[in-house]
Parts: structure tokens; C-alpha cells; sequence
């Protein structure tokens, strides 16, 4: 286990979607999240305490998480200096990059003269299964979305703490690094050999009561050239039976991919839906979840209403909003 509580590591994110994995942790596990440690020329700022590790290691924190995901989940040459010292500090280190803190044996030897642990949660711990399509009791809920980073994490969250509120039988399921930071467990399902991603799927939506609703963290985007083949994944082995459209309406482009537009809503829909009744046939789109950070209230209370009538289907902000109305429509089907 991932001793708590952590220490956000910014480092020197471009911007604050960089650090989305720590503004993760400080949004959805306020009780963790002590303070952030920014390097020189750092563009993101959760709003936390900057502290020192000393400062931090006062305050009893016990975890440096690295907060930052950026292309290609790499560990930043400028960073190792101030992970070793976080080391010799008495910190454990945990990571969701794709290159791997036990992959350099400077971190290694430290952490082994100094007592300390190192946590690569994307690691899968598990042989999973192929894929072999055969449907599951319980129902399951998938947001998928029409670009990476649009809100597809913070839509299921919301909607699972929505659902406890109302003592429905609802659980989160984490599939990137950041939900498994949260709720600590899940599936990195992006560092799954590809032809066991969607058996993944099938292993963490087991079969459940008629009435329990799995909450199926979506990742990547079916129209992100990058990203698709783990979305894909999701799409046949979540088997779901309700979709979540999920959009960010202020892009200028695709993330990372200045060449490549966005699709519309109506794409999304059209493409999500006819992919995931292969697997489900009775799978519906019962809901969009908008993220209007970006957007003032006024605009996004008018870019709502005209994707509401637009799509016939009830459209929110659910960390603006809350997801009440999502829970809503997933409950009448």
C-alpha cells in the first residue's frame, strides 16, 4: 500500500493539464494531498501550500507522488536530483509514468540505503485473460470522450459519489494511473500487452449484483490517433451498457495534435455507440458530461442548454454541476 499522506511533485509541468494527475488526488482525495512541489519555470499551481521536502516532511507526509503526466510518461532529467533528496528525506516515491522509478538504479540503490519504497502503480501486477466477450451479470457505465484529458475520470467519480449518496450499489473502476492513485486499486491499463487490454476490462467489471453499476474510468479517445487502441479496449471489454459522452468545447485542436480537429458530439455518439453495441447491443448514450472550466458560468450555463437541445440528452458540468441529472438518466434505463 501507498503510504498517505502525499506531497504533489509539479516539477516543471508546461501547463495545468500537465499536472493533471495531482490536481486528481487534490480534487477527489483532499485528506492526501498536504502541499505541491514546484521546480523552477513549473506552469501549473493547484492552489496548495509550496512546500520545501523538509517543510513537508514536518507537516508528516509520507508519499512523493509525481503529479505530472506528460507525453510519453517520462521521468524529467531536471527532476532526479530532487527525487533523490526526497529519498534521502525519508519519502517513499510513487509514479504512474510509463518509465518506471525501478528502472533507474540510482533511485533503487537510494531508496534501499535509505529504507524507503518505490510504487510504479503502472505496473500490472496481474496475468490477465483474453478478451472472450461473454456478458457479465451487473451493469456497467463507460465514458468515453471526443479527446483525451476532456473529464472522463472526474464524470465516473461524480457519478459514483452520486450514486453512494442515494445508497445505489455503485464502484468507481480505475484504469489509469490517477484513479488508481485515488481509489487504490485498478487496472494501468495502458501498459497492458494490447492483446490483453480488453480481457483487462473484463477482469476488473467481473460478473455483480443485477443492480450494481460499474463506473468504467474511460482513457484516450477512439479519434485520437495516439490514444484509440486503449479506448478501444474499454469499449469491447467494458461490455457497457450506458455511455457518457464526455467533451471539452474550448480545444482548438486535438491534445498533442495540432493537425487533427476534434470530432463532434454527434461523431462521438454515432462511432462510440454502433463500436460498443458489438459487444453490448442494448447499450445506449444516456447522457454528456461538458467540462466548462474554461468557460464563465454564464457561457457555460448557455453552451449546456444549446448541447442539451442540440442532442436531446441531459448535458452537465458534474464537477460544476454535480451529476445528479447523469445518475438520473442511467437509473431509467
Amino acid at each position: 500500500m501507498i503510504k498517505t499522506p502525499y506531497l504533489l511533485f509539479l516539477g516543471d509541468a508546461p501547463d495545468a493539464l500537465a499536472a493533471k494527475v495531482a490536481q486528481g488526488i487534490k480534487d477527489w482525495r483532499p485528506d492526501h494531498a498536504v502541499g505541491q512541489l514546484r521546480l523552477p519555470g513549473c506552469k501549473a499551481d493547484l492552489g496548495l501550500p509550496d512546500m520545501t521536502l523538509a517543510e513537508a516532511r514536518a507537516a508528516g507526509v509520507e508519499t512523493l507522488v509525481i503529479g505530472v503526466a506528460n507525453r510519453g510518461g517520462v521521468i524529467g532529467e531536471t527532476w532526479r536530483a530532487c527525487l533523490l533528496d526526497a529519498i534521502a528525506a525519508g519519502f517513499d516515491l510513487a509514479s504512474g509514468l510509463h518509465t518506471l522509478l525501478n528502472g533507474y538504479p540510482d533511485l533503487v540503490r537510494a531508496a534501499q540505503e535509505n529504507g524507503t519504497a518505490l510504487h510504479d502503480v503502472r505496473v500490472p501486477g496481474i496475468a490477465y485473460p483474453i478478451a472472450n466477450g461473454v456478458k457479465r451479470t451487473g451493469k456497467r457505465c463507460l465514458a468515453v470522450g471526443t479527446d483525451c484529458s476532456v473529464g472522463k475520470m472526474y464524470t465516473a467519480l461524480a457519478m459514483e459519489a452520486e450514486m453512494r449518496a442515494r445508497a445505489m450499489n455503485a464502484t468507481f473502476r480505475a484504469t489509469g494511473q490517477t484513479g488508481i492513485l485515488i481509489t487504490g486499486s485498478g487496472v494501468p491499463l495502458d501498459a497492458v500487452v494490447a492483446d490483453f487490454m480488453a480481457g483487462a476490462v473484463e477482469w476488473l467489471t467481473p460478473d455483480n449484483d443485477p443492480d450494481h453499476w460499474d463506473l468504467i474510468e474511460g482513457q484516450g479517445s477512439l479519434f485520437h490517433v495516439s490514444y484509440s487502441g486503449v479506448t478501444m479496449a474499454l469499449v469491447h471489454g467494458g461490455q457497457p451498457d450506458a455511455l457518457i459522452l464526455c467533451d471539452e468545447p474550448t480545444r482548438p485542436h486535438m491534445r498533442g495534435l495540432p493537425d487533427y480537429k476534434a470530432p463532434s458530439l454527434e461523431t462521438l455518439r454515432d462511432t462510440a455507440l454502433a463500436l460498443a453495441r458489438v459487444a453490448n447491443p442494448a447499450c445506449q448514450v444516456v447522457g454528456i458530461s461538458v467540462n466548462t472550466q474554461h468557460l464563465s458560468e454564464a457561457d457555460a450555463l448557455a453552451h449546456l442548454a444549446e448541447v442539451e437541445a442540440r442532442m436531446g440528452l441531459p448535458a452537465v458540468d458534474p464537477f460544476r454541476q454535480g451529476a445528479a441529472r447523469l445518475v438520473d438518466a442511467l437509473a431509467a434505463i
